[in-house]
């Protein structure tokens, strides 16, 4: 058993279930549905069926990271049993979590001076951070000791690749991330936007695919092109969805045709309700261990 606590944030959108199974601590963002406030508890308050559900028949949402009030009695809870803590925040280029962490570990370690702390930023986001706190969690339980795990944590972050499409553009337009034309075009024909994240943790426009089929094919050729060892790649792959499961099982089953020597099933899981009030229901995204984020 380890000397120290491994954590992050909810925005990771594995079950709680698999967190508690890997020994991986998290502390809830926030959001609102219609005006009335709910943790991001990993569909414990509302489930994610009726959470999509009521997104779409129109319920407003609105989001709020976590203070640093919020992560300083958190990780003061962790110090006083006498434990070092190793938290990783979701990426700064989506969210000013990473920097209310980094001033509660300030306090907290002014107030125990003989306790290790360490915040990373992530520079990732919903299940692709899932991704990575599992992939700490296996060389945690390998042995690593907290320094040695920051190291690796930092050396090997911008490894693991994010890409998604959505096939319903009406959260994108509300969101002001399509323009209203835009976005009627779009629909109209068929677009399905493709992004990734990019270097510094930011969602990145790539592609504009015509047709939920063809976006379905796009996204794991993405993963053939960039997956470490090709069609050879042997890490663990997750998928996660709002309210389209039969489109991330139609993505999974071509990932496990394609690469034979997969870690395990594809996991599928849900986009949480923090990442899924901006996304809104028909997103699908993949991720995977690949080259080195350069762009």
């Amino acid at each position: 058993m380890s000397d120290y606590i491994l954590s992050c944030c909810s925005t990771a959108d594995i079950l709680k279930e698999h967190f508690e199974a890997r020994d991986i601590k998290y502390i809830c963002f926030h959001y609102k549905l219609n005006g009335v406030d709910y943790a991001d508890d990993l569909g414990q308050s509302i489930p994610f069926e009726e959470f999509y559900k009521r997104m779409d028949l129109g319920e407003d949402t609105q989001t709020s990271q976590i203070n640093v009030t919020e992560y300083l009695e958190y990780f003061e809870k962790f110090f006083c049993e006498g434990k070092d803590i190793i938290h990783l925040t979701l990426s700064s280029g989506i969210s000013g979590s990473y920097n209310s962490a980094v001033n509660a570990a300030k306090i907290a370690k002014e107030r125990h001076p003989e306790r290790k702390i360490y915040v990373i930023d992530s520079l990732a986001a919903s299940s692709g951070y899932g991704l990575l706190m599992d992939k700490l969690a296996d060389l945690r339980d390998g042995g690593m000791s907290i320094d040695e795990l920051r190291d690796w944590a930092e050396e090997n972050k911008l490894k693991l690749h994010h890409w998604f499409f959505s096939s319903d553009l009406k959260f994108f337009i509300k969101g002001g991330r399509v323009s209203k034309t835009s976005g009627t075009i779009g629909t109209i024909l068929g677009i399905c936007p493709l992004l990734n994240v990019d270097k510094d943790g930011r969602l990145i426009a790539r592609a504009k695919v015509r047709s939920k089929k063809k976006v379905i094919r796009e996204i794991v050729k993405r993963m053939e092109e960039n997956a470490e060892g090709g069609l050879d790649y042997s890490g663990k792959c997750y998928i996660c969805q709002s309210a389209c499961v039969d489109d991330a099982k139609e993505v999974a089953k071509l990932v496990e045709e394609l690469f034979p020597k997969l870690d395990g099933k594809v996991l599928i899981n849900y986009i949480g309700t923090t990442i899924g009030s901006h996304t809104g229901p028909g997103t699908v995204a993949l991720f995977f261990w690949g080259k080195k984020r350069e762009d």
